[in-house]
């Protein structure tokens, strides 16, 4: 380097400022102490030779840009290898504010099969006709409770996405890709369903992603149906500002009769529940269906033309439902009543 020369820096690289609760820790040198031992071991729902599931609490990062103290996977590949020489790999994200069920590889083999089958779902064939079958039935379900109600009952959004940077130079943005923007996209495709009335002026839905896109589900949600989910700042800020403002009074569905929520005693209400001064992000990966990976994959591999015989009683599909956090069970059973 010379006296005078300019370095240009990337945004991502340039922009560090982490909070002292997120100082970044060399992976190589992470030993979490027993009770983050034993609280992450509290949230695995599954672990067999292949995968882990586990249950992911909200304000929970997945995966920064480096390693973080308290991320999922810088954790669990510390603390849940379970004999194994390294611990478990990301296989698909879920936001920090998001809370559900997280799918972790064991190996490298397994991982790689099931990143191809998150990159677009359905999507991953080979020769083996009982995977390719398991691979058409895979879905995740999400569950989130949003602003107002999509006009229509269900129905399938496809609408692609872009990255744009704000004005202020650093903040990048997922949006609804334009026609006549130059900017790259990629095609996202959710279906949804509504799951009751607008109680309080919000409704539960069912989101179904059929593609696996950053933020796919909340710019959904919030630009192409109208109806941003309940702590989604980032991509709604001005409905929660407005909707919060007004006085609302909704309708019985049974009776026709005005119904307001009623504040229930004993229950804290501000621990980020629909009726908090600011709620948390309401959205959550509730149930995953995906293939018994463990069982096919000597055949994926090419190591075998068939299932191994001691595997074949195993079931070809794995199912897992997840309880939601305690701010959105808050808000459930506050509308309960009133849902299908």
């Amino acid at each position: 380097m010379e006296v005078g020369a300019r370095i240009h820096i990337p945004v991502s690289v340039a922009e560090t400022a982490i909070s002292r609760r997120f100082d970044t820790i060399p992976s190589g040198t992470l030993y979490p102490n027993a009770d983050e031992i034993e609280y992450l071991q509290r949230l695995v729902k599954y672990k067999d030779s292949a995968l882990l599931v586990l249950n992911k609490p909200p304000k929970v990062p997945v995966k920064g840009n480096m390693p973080i103290h308290n991320s999922m996977d810088a954790l669990a590949a510390a603390a849940l290898s379970y004999g194994y020489d390294e611990g478990p790999k990301l296989v698909h994200r879920l936001d920090r504010e998001s809370s559900g069920l997280l799918l972790m590889g064991r190996t490298k083999e397994s991982i790689a099969h099931l990143q191809l089958l998150f990159s677009y779902i359905n999507k991953a064939q080979s020769k083996c006709q009982a995977w390719n079958d398991a691979c058409e039935a895979t879905y995740q379900r999400y569950w989130a409770l949003v602003i107002g109600s999509p006009k229509d009952k269900e129905g399938l959004i496809s609408a692609r996405l872009s990255k744009v940077l704000l004005d202020d130079g650093k903040t990048e943005r997922v949006v609804l890709a334009q026609h006549s923007s130059l900017e790259p996209s990629r095609d996202a495709v959710t279906e949804y369903r509504v799951l009751g009335p607008t109680i309080n002026g919000c409704s539960w839905i069912e989101l179904r992603p059929l593609t696996s896109r950053k933020h796919q589900l909340r710019v959904h949600c919030a630009e192409a149906l109208g109806t941003p989910i309940v702590g989604d700042y980032k991509y709604g800020w001005f409905v929660h500002r407005r909707w919060k403002q007004m006085p609302r009074v909704d309708i019985e569905p049974s009776s026709g009769k005005p119904y307001k929520l009623r504040w229930p005693e004993g229950v804290d209400i501000q621990k980020g529940s629909v009726l908090a001064k600011v709620p948390l992000l309401h959205l959550h990966c509730r149930e995953l269906v995906l293939p018994n990976i463990a069982k096919f994959l000597d055949v994926l591999d090419g190591k075998s033309e068939n299932v191994h015989p001691a595997l074949s009683s195993r079931p070809d599909l794995l199912r897992f439902v997840a309880s939601m956090p305690s701010h959105m069970k808050i808000s459930w059973n506050l509308m309960s009543s009133f849902l299908v």
